[in-house]
């Protein structure tokens, strides 16, 4: 009898044992692979290959693939991709927000980057106008930035045609005598602010923070009056991952990881200065940074795998 109830007691422990242990996240379809933006700076690549490295990790097989930043909204809402990586929420245009409210597209959190958007200019500009970087003197100064191109109006290199045109319709809307010139990438911005630098020749244009080249060259912000950067949202921007709804169905604990973990401007700044500045290779430097900082993404992996 006293045998039988060891036995009993045992059993009895084993199921308890069981019922009490932690439950495995529900991966979902690991068999299919959760597709990610590419986009047309070297900022987001970091963020979404980090991304990737880490749902590897989970179990996940990824793709990327290279879209439109504004046209690639109805691929997401259709499921063609997963997840439009690094959303800025002042550069979207209408048809992002109306897909998100239209319940298409799920906001599913924060990047985590403390970001800027505005024009910026080589310090050495401040010589040919003087005032810089008050708004009132910068507008005033419209031909120290003028080209053979631009003359007399000043030439303002805009962000590529595909982002938007914030800086064409600042320009037309606060009647500046300025000339907005598409660039072609985000290459040429940062080339065409170190060639001025070099030969100390006129530039302004639209540039973001975070961004490596920031601590490589002497460049100002113009300071522009808090209700025109709001009406042409150049307020500080926020970044979010814009996601396909039924994610949270397909890859559940995916989908859980994305919407806690964050990467910040010290995580991606200094890997894009190594790919753009040195010639590295964005999908080495990622998996190198998430092999050797486990303590910074394990925390939310491991709440996701829960």
């Amino acid at each position: 009898m006293f045998k039988k109830m060891i036995g009993l007691a045992a059993a009895f422990a084993t199921v308890l044992t069981m019922t009490s242990a932690p439950k495995a996240a529900d991966l979902g379809a690991t068999d299919e692979a959760i597709k990610m933006t590419l986009f047309e700076w070297t900022g987001q690549h970091v963020t979404a290959h980090i991304y990737g490295h880490i749902l590897n990790k989970m179990g996940y097989k990824t793709e990327f693939i290279t879209a439109g930043y504004l046209s690639s909204g109805q691929a997401v809402a259709d499921g063609d991709i997963t997840i439009a990586v690094e959303m800025w929420d002042n550069n979207m245009g209408e048809f992002y927000p109306g897909l998100i409210s239209e319940g298409k597209i799920e906001d599913i959190g924060d990047v985590g980057l403390s970001a800027r958007e505005g024009w910026i200019y080589p310090a050495h500009m401040k010589e040919a106008c003087p005032g810089l970087p008050d708004w009132e003197a910068f507008k005033s100064c419209a031909q120290a930035w003028a080209t053979p191109e631009t003359y007399p109006k000043g030439r303002l290199l805009a962000y590529p045609a595909d982002w938007g045109t914030r800086s064409a319709d600042l320009i037309a809307g606060e009647g500046l005598d300025f000339v907005a010139v598409p660039s072609g990438s985000e290459g040429a911005l940062v080339a065409e602010m170190a060639a001025a630098i070099e030969a100390k020749t006129p530039l302004v244009e639209m540039f973001w923070a975070p961004h490596w080249s920031l601590a490589t060259i002497d460049a100002e912000w113009v300071d522009m009056p808090q209700d025109i950067m709001a009406k042409y949202s150049l307020i500080p921007p926020r970044t979010f991952n814009a996601a396909w709804p039924g994610m949270k169905d397909k890859w559940p604990a995916a989908y859980k990881f994305l919407k806690s973990f964050r990467i910040t401007n010290a995580i991606q700044e200094p890997i894009m200065g190594a790919v753009d500045n040195d010639g590295g290779d964005v999908v080495a430097l990622t998996k190198e940074w998430v092999d050797n900082n486990e303590a910074v993404w394990k925390p939310a992996f491991d709440d996701a795998m829960m």
